[in-house]
């Protein structure tokens, strides 16, 4: 996400130069003087927008060339597993023995597409998918540096980014650092989660927080969801734990009813 840098121009250089304060024949000679070099600074500008012209259109057919690799380097996820998956009579490739020998391809895969097209957005968005199979591999560490490549290289608003957040705290809650997990589940928390994943990032942190012991602290994240986020998945589930303490006696709040709807002056 590139930001727009804003050139400050200072007094001093708005008084420069003199020669455009003279006038009549001062400011002719001036500019008869300078004619070539105005001449050879315009064309280096039009050379300049052609090649910028040019970059950009490189970069586009790269990111097009990295986007087709990137559906073909996925495909091995479409490769059955033995005794795990129906078995494909079209598919020209061998089913995986198991579920951990698709993802090491799935790594593989991935790794040698991100090298060859790095830079472009789909390289980044690969970095997720190889994430989430060396998650699964249990390389807890290697799916986290993975995760930190997407988080860095996709904008703020990409909707994947709830996601990558959520797999990020997993990973870390894997390692036993709860501490750090709660700080992905917070940011995904603020992230735009979509409707499946509203809530989710405080249902998750209010899980590590039990696994600290803090259960009352927990409870009243919990306690907050349901009214924060009515009729969501996380909702049912931040009931159905706190359910689970209460019966473990710890005092759960009760969570506070939705916020009234607000209605037009002078009707019921």
């Amino acid at each position: 996400m590139a930001q727009q840098k804003t050139e400050k121009i200072r007094q001093q250089e708005l008084r420069q130069p003199d020669a455009f304060q003279k006038v009549g024949a001062d400011a002719r000679d001036w500019l008869m003087q300078r004619q070539k070099f105005l001449a050879i600074g315009a064309g280096v500008l039009v050379l300049g927008a052609v090649g910028v012209a040019i970059a950009s259109e490189v970069s586009k057919r790269g990111e097009e060339t990295a986007s087709m690799a990137l559906g073909q380097a996925l495909t091995v996820l479409d490769r059955p597993v033995t005794g795990v998956d129906p078995a494909d009579p079209s598919s020209t490739e061998p089913p995986f023995a198991s579920t951990q020998a698709r993802d090491e391809e799935v790594v593989k895969q991935l790794s040698a597409f991100r090298k060859e097209h790095e830079g472009t957005r789909s390289a980044t968005t690969a970095a997720l998918a190889q994430a989430k199979a060396e998650f699964r591999l249990g390389k807890y560490d290697d799916a986290l540096a993975s995760l930190d490549v997407f988080l860095k290289g996709a904008p703020e608003n990409d909707a994947l980014r709830a996601g990558a957040l959520e797999g990020q705290g997993y990973a870390y809650e894997a390692k036993g650092d709860y501490a750090q997990a709660i700080t992905s589940f917070e940011a995904m928390e603020k992230a735009d989660t979509g409707e499946y994943l509203v809530g989710m990032g405080a249902y998750h942190k209010a899980r590590m927080l039990i696994l600290q012991g803090k259960k009352d602290e927990a409870a009243q994240v919990l306690s907050k969801i349901p009214t924060e986020h009515p009729g969501s998945a996380a909702a049912r589930q931040a009931t159905e734990r706190m359910a689970v303490l209460a019966a473990e006696g710890v005092k759960v709040p009760t969570p506070a009813p939705p916020a009234a709807t607000a209605t037009d002056a002078g009707q019921p």
